[in-house]
């Protein structure tokens, strides 16, 4: 059987038309394949780098917003640690100053620190713990025997008086020289 031949009858002539011959037509195809795989890579690619784009805006958008907590955050976080520091070192010189044995010295200087507070001329009572004002009777102490001229001073012992303390009861009030007492207030001056 013969082939048949039609004619096609074109508007426009044709140009750079070449005669493919059925081996040529496998190359052809072949061409085709690569030239989609190709566009397909290129297009994968642009898309990828489109989503690498977003990401990193997006990471980076993600590490303002940690910058941004952090710069909050840690003054914070520096206030807290600085509380926290002085807490402890309070504790820790309460539980050094509270372990100190109490001696004729430590009592001596407590009064002689609230006396300084005292005017000379008014009368006052100096309350003690009964143990401490025993130990300050036995070792002599000089401050039992105030000189002339300040004869106004006068020791009770208490039981309301910590060991290591002292009140002074004056007409104007009462100063409050128990270690508790100055500890706290020594809590609250640094808190503050």
């Amino acid at each position: 059987m013969k082939p048949r031949r039609e004619l096609v009858h074109l508007t426009v002539p044709m140009r750079d038309v070449q005669i493919v011959r059925s081996a040529d037509r496998a190359t052809v195809q072949q061409q085709d394949l690569q030239a989609h795989f190709e566009q397909g890579r290129l297009e994968g690619e642009r898309a990828l780098a489109e989503q690498l784009l977003r990401q990193r805006a997006e990471i980076l958008e993600l590490q303002n917003g940690v910058l941004a907590s952090l710069r909050e955050v840690v003054p914070q976080v520096v206030r807290d640690c600085e509380s926290g520091l002085v807490q402890l070192a309070l504790e820790a010189a309460q539980r050094v100053v509270g372990g100190l044995p109490i001696s004729t010295e430590l009592i001596e200087t407590a009064i002689r620190e609230v006396c300084a507070e005292v005017e000379d001329t008014a009368e006052f009572t100096i309350q003690l713990h009964p143990e401490d004002l025993k130990l300050l009777e036995q070792s002599q102490s000089p401050l039992l025997q105030p000189p002339a001229g300040r004869e106004r001073i006068h020791f009770l012992p208490s039981q309301q008086v910590t060991r290591g303390g002292c009140v002074v009861q004056t007409p104007f009030g009462l100063i409050d020289a128990r270690r508790e007492t100055r500890f706290e207030l020594l809590r609250q001056s640094v808190s503050a």
